[in-house]
């Protein structure tokens, strides 16, 4: 039902407000229904770009700016959604994004697939909480079969992180370069991770610079090991490559600090004013004197460096890189075993970092300081490039979905065969879970099984297969015990796909199906929708200032 207000009497038939006015409220199946519609169609955008013959989706913005993407996550944050369960369908869409990386399309599509199949049993009069309790078992039981069927794998096998990366590419833009791009993103996660005591790996993603820019092709996008600064060299007169380089990582100001407060200095003289400007060239010139005694040949500085030390450094032969951000300081450190220092009074040799090469090299329109060779650097960059800056765009996300589940792989070393195969399994060992639980619990079970269904029955739909036949063949086939058959997109037919050498993580997969459990349950707990009246701002009045004590 929709009022302005919730409708209430007194004894002697006086209506009471209770809400402000222009409010309103949707209760019971309206609200449901609305709900799940809406979370629906918002599945329905994105279904149509999973898989690896997934469309892509042209987003613009108020600004006409363009972005051409099949990213689950990013197609979601560029539309602006209005409808409230709409939005919980785009927040778990970047849960997923930030927590493993990758699979943000799936995790829409099932949360959709479960809204979708819940609304069938709400006909039937089956209670919400009932539902949502099945739900809840249903998804604990994929998670304890998932692990069960999961290919446990040594997290240092570089073959098994290459298939990987392959198969989070194979689905993307850029799947035509995948070997290429997959070698890249596995080398420079080997660097940066960090092996603990107990065998496992930690890795911190921040350690893996993507700088992109639009130039050659997706084949010139390279690894470099080392950290690229989108600064030049700030003085002409200062060499433009350094081989050997000793870098000193500078957190001050190469210039003279002004006092704080208000000084004035009376000068009844010339000389005392060129004995004044001769002192700061001296303290100046002390400063670079300190940190070409310590044999640093590079100065990357993360505030300013005046012009007189710009001369002396140039005269010293000494490359220099101002206003560096403190992200890329703390990742130039890393990569080059240099240490941050704050004062010039306290550099010493040791706290300079090394590096093979530092050169300003020109990209594109801009000139970039690349700082390579590093001997174990725990930071690095990948550079892409590409044909135009969409296509770079959409290549650096792919980039970054690959790092992301090759992460997750080192972090969680086990993996699944791809393309459908493990959801289609776990539907089949959830039906027969279902038909073990007692009550109605056990139709949500079902359903949820169903909606499993719906992730290869949508990658077979977007290559243009059959829904119905995959349906029946895939059922077939895990029937028989055929564990990894799933969807094969590019040869339209159900395989293997173990022999197809399609794999994720075991983690991306957990996180789909929790995500889009708790995402289907919530929606479907709500039962009343109260929406606020937009408040009213009071009339101007005519002489265009506010009243006395009015509202502001």
């Amino acid at each position: 039902m929709s009022a302005t207000a919730i409708p209430a009497v007194t004894s002697t038939g006086q209506p009471v407000l209770i809400l402000k006015e222009g409010s309103s409220e949707n209760k019971g199946k309206e609200a449901q229904r609305n709900n799940i519609t809406a979370a629906s169609l918002v599945a329905e955008i994105v279904r149509t770009s999973l898989g690896p013959r997934g469309m892509d989706k042209m987003l613009v913005d108020t600004l006409g700016d363009v972005t051409i993407t099949n990213d689950g996550a990013t197609i979601l944050k560029e539309i602006d959604v209005q409808h409230p369960a709409a939005k919980m369908m785009v927040e778990i869409s970047k849960a997923t994004d930030s927590e493993v990386g990758d699979g943000t399309t799936s995790t829409v599509v099932l949360a959709g697939a479960l809204l979708d199949k819940a609304s069938s049993l709400l006909d039937k009069e089956v209670h919400p909480t009932i539902i949502v309790d099945g739900y809840r078992k249903a998804a604990a039981k994929a998670i304890d079969e998932l692990n069960k069927i999961a290919i446990k794998v040594s997290p240092d096998d570089k073959e098994w992180l290459l298939k990987i990366a392959k198969t989070s590419l194979a689905t993307k833009l850029v799947s035509r370069d995948s070997e290429h791009l997959s070698k890249l993103v596995v080398d420079a996660l080997i660097q940066v991770a960090d092996k603990q005591g107990d065998g496992s790996y930690k890795v911190d993603i921040d350690n893996v610079k993507v700088e992109k820019k639009p130039g050659g092709s997706i084949l010139d996008t390279r690894l470099i090991k080392g950290i690229v600064v989108d600064k030049e060299v700030v003085h002409a007169g200062m060499p433009k490559r350094v081989e050997k380089a000793k870098i000193a990582l500078v957190n001050a100001a190469l210039e003279i600090e002004k006092t704080e407060f208000d000084a004035k200095i009376n000068i009844s003289d010339p000389t005392q004013m060129k004995a004044f400007l001769d002192e700061e060239a001296r303290m100046l010139k002390e400063m670079v004197d300190k940190i070409s005694s310590i044999g640093a040949n590079v100065v990357i500085c993360q505030k300013g460096i005046d012009d007189i030390a710009q001369h002396y450094l140039a005269k010293a032969g000494i490359l220099a890189v101002r206003r560096v951000k403190m992200s890329d300081m703390e990742k130039l450190a890393k990569a080059t075993g240099g240490r941050i220092v704050t004062t010039l009074e306290e550099i010493t040799k040791s706290d300079l970092g090394q590096a093979d090469l530092v050169e300003e090299r020109k990209v594109e329109e801009d000139k970039w300081v690349f700082v390579e060779g590093c001997k174990n650097p725990k930071a690095v960059t990948i550079l892409v490039r590409g044909g135009g800056q969409r296509i770079v765009d959409e290549a650096e996300r792919s980039v970054h979905d690959a790092v992301m589940t090759v992460k997750d792989t080192l972090e969680k070393p086990a993996i699944v065969a791809g393309a459908g195969a493990p959801e289609a399994e776990l539907a089949h060992r959830l039906r027969e879970y279902a038909n073990s639980l007692p009550g109605r619990e056990q139709l949500a079970v079902q359903k949820f099984a169903e909606a499993l269904e719906v992730i290869p029955l949508t990658i077979a739909e977007n290559a243009g297969m059959q829904p119905l036949d995959v349906q029946v063949e895939l059922a077939a086939a895990h029937g028989q015990g055929k564990l990894w058959y799933g969807v094969d997109a590019l040869a339209t037919k159900v395989a293997d796909m173990h022999a197809k050498q399609v794999f994720e993580p075991v983690a991306v997969k957990e996180q789909v199906i929790k995500s889009a459990t708790e995402a289907a349950s919530m929606i479907l707990r709500i039962d009343d929708v109260i929406a606020a009246g937009k408040s009213k701002t009071p009339p101007m009045p005519k002489g265009g200032s506010q009243p006395p004590g009015g509202e502001y």
